[in-house]
């Protein structure tokens, strides 16, 4: 008995009846010890015994082997004649509480598991480390569990998240100080956010994206707060609008080159019949989803292949690469005449007619139809001119975005070249990268209004649309260029939420989801 208290300091108080050792786990008999006990309804002590019962109580794991405590407690008439509860159980501190069929100590342990991995998946980890629980009990502890104390934060953050992508959102607020989460609100309208802030006085800045909604709902609930428009958002929003502009600009860099002699495509295709036709639409299948941007496992799940069979045909750049010639069981009747017709070819000679009636005054016995296959395939012209390869908007994009010193040598000739090519490409560099200099370098938002009247006047309608909106939130842009504060906590809680939203194969709730999220921030 003397290990009992070592091992378990929670039963430490109780009278040790029998400890029971079986092969589903350890049982322990005990019974309460004290004179008195506390009414909970109104905290009247009493020592009028009504009567006596056993409780079963789970605790945690001792050596491997799940533990019952089994017990005796004691239930009391209350002494208060206008107490409503004429008779309590008494509690153990630091062992039971009303109506618990688990240990404090077990409980907080599942509380714990709960509230990281959730229902289905604490219960797979609670059977092995704690205590058997079923998923749905798991899902009630994290329910039941109280709120944080309400907190006011001085700045707070503030951003959205799909409760169901495309359909239904909602917001979560953060305490940019401490950097947790204070509250999860059911949507994303102004009127919302407004109420909150009303009934929490104080907030003095507020992060946000360059959305509408917050924009109003803060001047609404918070008209003396300063807002922070994000530096991310901005140039992420400057971005896309550069990208816009540049698909309409592409043109420009579409120059030819002169024609070089290469392999001419063939006058009929390199093989026939069902084989290569199959292997041809499965090329263009593959290729088609992989431009939509599924992955290699997802392509082949769509098209019923196997994934190496997927592989092959993403990494192969035309389906002729797939399609080869069967392997014969014996040699070409046209492979003696194989080096005269080179050097023919090389000579000038490519009519199929003549050729084939020189090879037969050498003794060849073929059909026509075996020379004209391999000409299609040997045969030598000058191939028409080609057009340059056009990098694509996004990467003309990137190129412009980033930093000069994170280019490559190779990409950083590109963007040169492509400016040399197109004097509106030029003209739209300068602007972007005037704006990002801004963003990136603190206490810049002195210079914003100069370079919204640059942008005001340059000749891309989006430009000037995304300069008119920079004027529209002037205030919370240049506090953005100039606040220390950014919405990126608030982003990094965003992307736990989409975890925990995975994790409950977002099927949750939202107040389970919001539970989860304040609980164990």
């Amino acid at each position: 008995m003397e290990i009992i208290p070592a091992l378990l300091p929670h039963l430490t108080g109780l009278r040790l009846d029998a400890v029971v050792v079986r092969a589903v786990g350890v049982r322990i008999n005990a019974a309460t010890q004290t004179m008195r006990a506390l009414c909970g309804a109104c905290g009247t002590w009493s020592t009028t015994v009504h009567g006596r019962y056993v409780r079963r109580l789970a605790d945690v794991r001792l050596g491997g082997h799940e533990v019952l405590v089994a017990l005796t407690v004691r239930r009391f008439t209350c002494a208060n004649a206008e107490c409503g509860r004429q008779t309590f159980v008494e509690q153990v501190p630091g062992l039971t509480r009303r109506h618990a069929r688990h240990t404090v100590l077990a409980a907080g342990d599942l509380e714990a598991v709960a509230v990281a991995l959730g229902g289905r998946a604490g219960s797979r980890l609670a059977q092995r480390l704690a205590v058997s629980v079923s998923r749905s009990t798991l899902i009630r502890m994290i329910r039941r569990m109280p709120d944080p104390p309400p907190v006011t934060p001085t700045v707070l953050g503030v951003d959205d998240f799909a409760r169901r992508r495309g359909h239904r959102y909602a917001t979560v607020l953060l305490d940019m100080h401490t950097r947790r989460p204070i509250d999860v609100l059911p949507d994303r309208t102004a009127d919302t956010l407004a109420a909150w802030l009303r009934g929490h006085p104080g907030v003095q800045i507020i992060c946000r994206d360059r959305g509408g909604s917050y924009a109003d709902g803060a001047r609404k609930g918070a008209p003396d707060a300063i807002q922070v428009a994000d530096r991310w958002h901005l140039l992420k929003n400057l971005s896309d609008t550069v990208e816009k502009v540049i698909r309409g600009h592409r043109r420009c860099l579409r120059t030819h080159t002169d024609p070089t002699p290469a392999l001419a495509a063939p006058d009929e295709p390199v093989s026939t019949g069902l084989r290569a036709a199959n292997t041809r639409q499965r090329h263009a299948a593959v290729h088609a989803l992989r431009a939509e941007g599924l992955s290699i496992s997802a392509t082949a799940r769509r098209l019923d292949m196997n994934v190496r069979t997927a592989r092959k045909y993403a990494h192969a750049a035309t389906a002729e690469a797939l399609i080869g010639p069967n392997a014969s069981s014996r040699p070409s009747v046209l492979a003696p005449f194989h080096s005269y017709l080179r050097q023919r070819l090389s000579e000038g000679v490519h009519q199929t007619a003549d050729l084939h009636a020189e090879i037969v005054a050498r003794g060849y016995q073929g059909s026509l139809r075996v020379l004209r296959d391999w000409l299609a395939t040997n045969r030598i012209r000058p191939a028409p001119a080609t057009a340059i390869r056009v990098p694509s908007a996004r990467h003309i994009t990137a190129w412009i975005m980033r930093p000069g010193h994170k280019l490559t040598d190779d990409d950083r000739a590109d963007l040169v070249d492509a400016r040399r090519r197109c004097p509106d490409l030029d003209a739209i560099a300068d602007l972007a990268r005037g704006l990002a200099a801004l963003v990136r370098h603190q206490g810049t938002g002195q210079n914003l209004d100069a370079w919204i009247a640059r942008a005001r006047h340059a000749g891309y309608p989006e430009i000037r649309g995304f300069a008119a909106g920079l004027a529209s939130d002037r205030d919370a842009v240049v506090a953005g260029l100039t606040q220390p504060w950014s919405s990126g906590p608030v982003e990094g809680h965003v992307n736990r939420i989409k975890t925990l939203k995975r994790q409950m194969y977002g099927r949750a709730n939202l107040d389970l989801l919001r539970k989860r999220v304040l609980v164990n921030p």
